[in-house]
């Protein structure tokens, strides 16, 4: 669990799901950055952390996380159902640029479907071990399994931590 406060980054964070989970983790002395190509789900998501966290600042980020991204020094990332659209041979580079906005002991906060095998929907997965493997050469030192659940759509979704 994030402590309370600090600056953390959302990418690819649609309608705020995760965002709306990271404002209650981190409090309303936290920042948040919500990236997201799709203008009206981060106005959604808006509305939404308005309606639920008022007191929590973010700024809404109209951009691809696979590009270059003007952000502060992250305490920590959360990447939520975003890398699996990134394709395979680009994913190290994502990863590693992601790490380069972390200050020293930052966290990069995963969630993705536990397979290496996709579909229409979900092109390219990252199972644990694979996500183990890339992390460790992308420059993270730490990752550990946070979670594992079934999914109805992919047999299996988890979350890992990586510092």
């Amino acid at each position: 669990m994030p402590p309370s406060g600090g600056v953390w980054a959302d990418l690819g964070s649609g309608r705020g799901a995760f965002t709306l989970a990271l404002a209650e983790l981190i409090g309303p002395t936290g920042i948040i950055y919500s990236v997201d190509l799709d203008q009206r789900a981060l106005g959604d998501q808006a509305l939404a952390m308005q309606a639920q966290f008022p007191a929590t600042l973010v700024h809404y980020v109209r951009a691809d996380f696979t590009q270059p991204l003007e952000l502060p020094p992250l305490d920590g990332v959360v990447m939520a159902n975003a890398l699996h659209f990134v394709p395979r041979h680009r994913q190290g580079a994502v990863v590693q640029a992601i790490r380069g906005y972390l200050r020293p002991g930052g966290r990069l906060v995963l969630v993705e479907y536990n397979l290496d095998e996709g579909n229409l929907w979900v092109p390219y997965p990252v199972s644990y071990p694979t996500w183990d493997q890339l992390s460790r050469s992308s420059g993270f030192g730490d990752t550990r399994l946070l979670a594992r659940r079934p999914s109805r759509f992919l047999r299996e979704i988890y979350s890992a931590a990586s510092r």
